[in-house]
């Protein structure tokens, strides 16, 4: 059986999540914050092997998970949690089931996503799971929502400070969200920034928000900013990688 899954400390009781022996175009990052009272996930990963099967320890204490937005390389686990929590704009698409496929030319068909001219790869992952794992069988579960979050809300993981607060923040899709920890200034990004190429031509894309969105995360002041995909950066690199957008789209 393949180790399918990476943790890394990233610092102040949070566990970096990634999985390892997936295509870069749908090798995300998740995030499972420690908290007083009760955990959080962000984002759920593929969902290609059972989370509660590979990190048992990751459900000990109840987490809700926070979904930045509904697109299969961060949902993909999700249904594995009795408590899911999103933007109200992304209810309905977690509800009729996210299209995926670990086949390259029907993800990119079901998704919506221009290759091109590029090549596509034949399938999403570089190895199988396990002996007799068929890729044909992958989908991502409907789900429904335990609450919806938007702008402003506030979770509270319980003492020691440590509340989360919701930035809707869309272009990537409309109900994209970002999660901000005043007191550490840590920003958990989902797909709305990070290192690498910006996806803002999706069927539900928006540029015109996009750059709104942007134009808010040049102004904010953040320590560390851990996004959906690659390394976490600091608020330099922040202000540097939105005003390059901005200077794209101008």
């Amino acid at each position: 059986m393949v180790d399918w899954y990476a943790q890394a400390d990233a610092g102040g009781d949070v566990i970096r999540i990634s999985e390892p022996h997936v295509n870069e175009l749908v090798s995300a990052n998740f995030w499972w914050l420690r908290g007083n009272d009760r955990d959080i996930v962000v984002d759920a990963g593929l969902g290609v092997v059972a989370l509660r099967d590979a990190i048992p320890g990751l459900f000990e204490r109840d987490p809700m998970v926070l979904l930045t937005h509904a697109h299969l390389d961060h949902v993909g686990g999700a249904a594995e949690f009795a408590d899911r929590a999103a933007h109200p704009a992304e209810a309905e698409l977690l509800a009729a089931g996210v299209p995926a496929s670990l086949y390259g030319a029907e993800l990119y068909d079901r998704v919506g996503i221009d290759a091109a001219g590029e090549p596509v790869p034949e399938l999403m992952i570089d190895v199988l799971p396990g002996p007799g794992y068929d890729p044909a069988t992958y989908r991502v579960e409907p789900m429904t929502l335990n609450r919806t979050l938007d702008d402003g809300d506030r979770i509270d993981l319980g003492g020691r400070g440590r509340v989360l607060t919701v930035l809707h923040l869309p272009g990537h899709t409309p109900g994209s969200i970002a999660l901000l920890e005043e007191r550490t200034g840590t920003l958990y990004s989902g797909d709305i920034v990070y290192e690498g190429a910006l996806i803002d031509n999706l069927p539900n894309s928006d540029v015109a928000a996009y750059r709104r969105s942007m134009e808010f995360l040049t102004d904010l002041d953040v320590s560390v900013v851990h996004p959906g995909h690659g390394h976490s950066f600091d608020r330099t690199r922040l202000r540097q990688l939105a005003d390059a957008y901005l200077r794209r789209k101008a």
